[in-house]
């Protein structure tokens, strides 16, 4: 009997192993990963801007929910958007459809796709000093966009893949590989490759132009890049996905100091925008520690040091109950610990708390699947594909699910329409050995 034949009889008996289970989640969230649009692809010069947009609306909100969604607190969304928009305004390519939003991720970072749609994670925007380095943050990614760095590295073949895949597959690989992963630790850099440091020289000198056209002072891009290195130097494991797709150097900061006490040298008598600022994110940083203790239990995650990222995330949750981050982490990690049962404890409690965003729909099915309870699973993961579709990975997961059920015919669907996206890979085999043996193909 095949590993394929074996799994298809405890799953009719609903006697599916641990290891089964793992299996399922890896090839799921695994296999078919194509090259995201937004890195890893041949160069194709000439993009156009319907195509940019065309990424940005395929690929970006799978992102930014794989980074748990924006923040609920509207107000810190529209402050940053204010921000943004103050900026945009003054950029080369005024026409693009910019949007902004803080991110729910711990770590340290902001990215954004080739169509201006942009994410601030909550890690790096509490760290911040004043509203004139958060322009500066903002600036750079907008000087990524007006220089087309990122279009310039795809083609359109990537966009036609990421059109017939109909989903960021790869994102899978970051929650729900073996169950689970450091998760957000990795964040964008699952999606977005390293910009050159030609570009990143381009995006900071785009950046601070465009700061000080939107009238604040040029140091502010000074004080970013001193944050960043700081941090580098002091906790390299908390700012590791801004390092790799932003590589950072003194050698930056130093051209920009140069730039401020030179070329902009009028703009530094102008205010900052530190009280603005402060007030403005006054509700994020009263839970800095849950978001710190958040950073080092991904961290503790990363290197698999079980015990302490569930110490850390307790913490968390002691300090902010309704963390939705928090919540899904904790289950995250009493998860890959064998505790699926209290892991769903903290999984529903993320749905209640954020129920309009994805991820803990997903977790919740993954650990309904590993309880052994079909039914759940799919119901979790239908909810998933309502929210967040185009995910093949859930494709699959509800064939398995439905096939847990005993529903031969609509579980042979899901497995037709996630080989419709992709041939290769464990899921893929698994799918067609069942079509084959229920005699839908040959």
């Amino acid at each position: 009997m095949t590993e394929h034949d074996q799994l298809a009889l405890n799953l009719q008996r609903n006697r599916i192993t641990r290891r089964q289970v793992l299996w399922l989640l890896g090839a799921g969230a695994l296999s078919g990963c194509a090259s995201s649009p937004v890195g890893g692809g041949s160069i194709l010069v000439g993009m156009s801007e319907d195509e940019e947009k065309k990424v940005d609306q395929q690929v970006a909100p799978q992102q930014f929910s794989q980074d748990f969604g924006s923040v609920q607190d509207a107000s810190i969304n529209q402050y940053v958007t204010s921000v943004g928009q103050r900026l945009d305004a003054k950029t080369h390519r005024p026409q693009m459809p910019y949007s902004y939003r803080v991110l729910n991720a711990n770590y340290v970072n902001a990215y954004t796709f080739p169509g201006g749609a942009m994410g601030v994670t909550r890690g790096i925007l509490v760290d911040l000093d004043n509203e004139a380095e958060l322009a500066a943050l903002l600036g750079h990614e907008l000087g990524h966009v007006n220089a087309r760095h990122a279009a310039q590295r795809q083609g359109q073949s990537m966009v036609a893949q990421v059109a017939i895949a109909g989903a960021n597959i790869a994102a899978a690989v970051t929650g729900f590989g073996n169950l689970v992963n450091a998760g957000s630790q990795l964040g964008a850099s699952v999606l977005l490759s390293s910009y050159s440091r030609d570009n990143e020289r381009e995006a900071d000198e785009l950046g601070q132009e465009y700061m000080v056209r939107a009238g604040y002072p040029a140091s502010g891009m000074v004080g970013l890049q001193q944050l960043l290195v700081d941090q580098q130097k002091e906790s390299p494991s908390m700012v590791q996905t801004m390092f790799s797709t932003h590589p950072m150097s003194s050698e930056r900061r130093d051209t920009a100091k140069n730039l401020a006490e030179s070329k902009y040298a009028a703009t530094n008598s102008r205010e900052p925008g530190r009280e603005r600022f402060m007030d403005s994110t006054a509700s994020l940083r009263r839970i800095k520690p849950t978001i710190v203790a958040c950073q080092k239990g991904e961290s503790a995650m990363a290197g698999k040091a079980f015990g302490k990222a569930e110490e850390q995330f307790r913490s968390a949750l002691k300090a902010t109950p309704r963390d939705y981050s928090a919540n899904l982490l904790m289950a995250k990690c009493l998860s890959v610990q064998d505790k699926d049962a209290q892991a769903l404890e903290y999984a529903r409690n993320a749905t209640k708390i954020y129920p309009q965003e994805a991820q803990a729909h997903k977790m919740l099915g993954v650990l309904a699947l590993g309880q052994r309870d079909p039914a759940a699973a799919y119901a979790s993961l239908d909810q998933y594909d309502r929210l967040m579709p185009g995910d093949a990975g859930v494709t699959f997961l509800k064939g398995v699910s439905l096939e847990g059920m005993g529903k031969r015919q609509e579980a042979a669907n899901q497995f037709a329409s996630y080989l419709r996206r992709t041939n290769k890979g464990q899921a893929a085999e698994y799918s067609q050995s069942r079509l084959r043996s229920w005699g839908y193909i040959k």
